[in-house]
């Protein structure tokens, strides 16, 4: 018995453009402009006049969960493009006060735990960080890189070799919207 393939069709939404080029996809809207490669074995992207349509003639487990993911991705560069993503991290500290500041695409997290070094946190990709008192801001329109960035900036305060339950001190998420 041979499988079905999968069709998966999604609505490009009011305001948006998509660009379909082989395997590379540009989409554009009000806050910017976003380009993906989704170079997987087996999966074909065609696009309709307001849709774009994703297939997997053999569609096996990993075409199967190709197809969901290029979907998420997809939306995720739609609501990028639109609205954009923002998250908000919290410096917290009971022992030594410390402060974080923007150094090109490095945030320089100083006095830390009282360290003498500055931690140092990457910013990824077109990602603006800014820090106001005790709140850092990340904002950007590609979900990946402004995650990647937040998450590096909580890694660089992660406490080792200490007790958790004392040492609390660090960044660390408060929302994201």
């Amino acid at each position: 018995m041979a499988a079905a393939s999968i069709v998966e069709e999604i609505k490009i939404p009011e305001g948006i453009q998509a660009k379909l080029d082989g395997k590379l996809i540009e989409i554009s809207g009000p806050k910017g402009k976003l380009a993906r490669r989704f170079d997987i074995q087996g999966i074909g992207l065609k696009q309709g006049d307001d849709v774009i349509i994703i297939e997997a003639s053999l569609p096996r487990r990993k075409q199967r969960s190709a197809v969901g993911a290029i979907r998420s991705h997809l939306q995720n560069m739609f609501d990028g493009v639109r609205n954009g993503f923002k998250y908000k991290l919290k410096i917290v500290y009971a022992h030594f006060p410390i402060t974080a500041k923007v150094d090109g695409k490095k945030l320089l997290i100083q006095n830390f735990l009282g360290e003498k070094s500055p931690r140092v946190a990457k910013i990824v990709g077109d990602v603006n960080v800014k820090v106001e008192g005790d709140e850092i801001i990340v904002e950007g329109i590609n979900k990946e890189e402004v995650g990647q960035t937040v998450i590096n900036i909580e890694q660089a305060t992660a406490v080792r070799h200490r007790d958790r339950r004392t040492f609390q001190d660090g960044i660390y998420i408060v929302s994201k919207e």
